[in-house]
């Protein structure tokens, strides 16, 4: 099943990567796969929570930083974390399309 899969360095997860259309799959391929990806979405609420703790401590940095560089960098770490944090969100929410298409 891991095939199917390619980690994602960004996120810290893998995520699917299908060639074929979700209906050219069998059903039991297709329960094997959301299977695999319910293991894998297990995980993302602890990734949230540990890129949220990065996060927390670069706001802590940030509050002391007097060198004006530095707070730039630091902004800008903050925001690509947010935005990684983001999209975990939207991966975290994608079976619910897939499991509808199961069951019609």
């Amino acid at each position: 099943m891991k095939e199917l899969f390619t980690y994602d360095e960004r996120l810290g997860i893998s995520i699917p990567d299908l060639p074929m259309e979700w209906d050219e799959y069998s059903k039991g391929k297709q329960h094997r796969i959301l299977a695999h990806w319910e293991s894998i979405r297990g995980h993302i609420p602890d990734r949230i929570q540990e890129l949220e703790a990065i996060i927390n401590r670069k706001q802590a940095q940030l509050s002391d930083e007097s060198n004006f560089s530095l707070s730039c960098q630091l902004n800008t770490e903050i925001s690509e974390l947010a935005s990684v944090i983001n999209d975990l969100w939207l991966w975290y929410r994608t079976d619910h399309g897939i499991s509808e298409k199961m069951h019609n």
